[in-house]
């Protein structure tokens, strides 16, 4: 054979080739079933939905503080001396009730020149008797009773009041008022020398002993009541509109048991530029209770009315919910009037208006859903709002 016979048979057998195997994937596909078209209905999910009711939800703030004790003083000497063993020792830790003696400075000089002050006026108001018998008689029998009831011993008392300005000058010219008056100042002073508890308290710092020489303005020590406390809190700006003074608080520590009522006693009236919050002083007593303590708590805030509580991840944009009208899901605005840790209370929902009751991932304005159960009236989300259903 030549070469074009040749040429001719490969070029017969490609073509016979090629319409077999078209002719073979035409009988292949004709006995193929065509794949079936999804139902539409399969597409549309299923979702639940809750019905939106409306009511007064109690605004419930979480504070947190460390305890600091109302009443704490520190301790001043106002004079000088050696100070004096008393049946308390002025100890750190020592409770001392309210009147009790907290300290007491030996006071013997200072007592004697009181004396001493009290005899001289005792010597002038004496030799002033004869020319007030003889110049004002009708004055001479009130200091003839105070002479005979004067005694050094005791609490000086008061002269007995002038009849008229004549009296008066006489008994200023004999320098009586000024003596008088010195013999008050030193008495002030010399009660002084003891320090008594103003209030029922324990010694928390001491920085002294018996028989130690103190100076006048020296620090002695710092007493602290244990039954009246204030917890110190922080409030945010935004949420200062739901409390005021006299609000309750629920407090408890996570390091002991128990469980203690306080009241908002004030509220200050600087805000913090850094956190935009405001300090809340709580007070609140107990006899757990200890100066540094970290106690946490709720305050029950004032209500906020027509309003629905729901969690926080039913918030579309922080701004919007999804509702559902005519198996369509639709973004409805809404005002949210305050943020919790996991719940949101807002506004602008009408009563009975249908939401959804989870998150929808993929959901989207006009998608279309089917709603898949029924929740029972009254439902709660997990905050607890009562919501009923559709």
């Amino acid at each position: 054979m030549n070469t074009n016979t040749l040429r001719r048979i490969g070029i017969f057998a490609g073509l016979a080739i090629l319409l077999g195997a078209f002719a073979g994937s035409r009988l292949l596909s004709q006995q193929k079933e065509p794949p079936q078209r999804k139902q539409e209905g399969s597409l549309i999910r299923k979702v639940d939905t809750i019905q939106v009711l409306n009511k007064p939800i109690p605004a419930t703030l979480e504070i947190q503080g460390e305890l600091a004790a109302f009443d704490k003083i520190d301790i001043f000497a106002e004079v000088s001396g050696t100070l004096v063993s008393t049946s308390r020792p002025f100890k750190v830790g020592e409770y001392f009730p309210k009147g009790s003696v907290l300290i007491r400075i030996d006071d013997e000089e200072a007592r004697l020149a009181l004396l001493s002050q009290k005899s001289s006026l005792l010597n002038a108001i004496t030799q002033l008797m004869p020319d007030l018998k003889v110049d004002y008689p009708e004055s001479f029998q009130h200091w003839r009773e105070y002479l005979e009831q004067y005694d050094p011993e005791k609490p000086i008392q008061a002269f007995p009041k002038p009849l008229n300005q004549q009296e008066k000058y006489f008994i200023a010219s004999r320098n009586l008022y000024s003596q008088f008056y010195s013999i008050k100042s030193a008495e002030e002073r010399l009660s002084k020398y003891t320090l008594q508890a103003p209030f029922g308290g324990v010694i928390t710092e001491s920085s002294i002993n018996a028989g130690a020489v103190v100076r006048a303005g020296q620090k002695l020590g710092e007493l602290m009541n244990t039954g009246n406390y204030e917890l110190e809190a922080t409030v945010a700006l935004r949420d200062l509109k739901f409390i005021k003074p006299g609000n309750l608080v629920g407090l408890h520590s996570e390091d002991i048991a128990g469980q203690w009522q306080g009241r908002i006693k004030r509220i200050n009236d600087q805000v913090d530029p850094g956190t935009q919050s405001v300090k809340v002083f709580v007070s609140v007593s107990g006899s757990q209770l200890r100066e540094g303590m970290y106690l946490r708590g709720a305050v029950e805030g004032s209500s906020i009315g027509d309003a629905l509580e729901l969690p926080r991840n039913l918030l579309v944009n922080q701004n919007a919910v999804y509702v559902l009208q005519d198996s369509t899901i639709r973004l409805h605005p809404v005002q949210v009037v305050r943020i919790r840790e996991e719940n949101a209370i807002v506004r602008g929902l009408p009563d009975r208006t249908p939401i959804l009751a989870q998150p929808v991932p993929g959901a989207f304005d006009g998608m279309k859903v089917a709603v898949a159960g029924r929740m029972g009236s009254g439902a709660r989300s997990s905050s607890g709002s009562a919501m009923a259903d559709e």
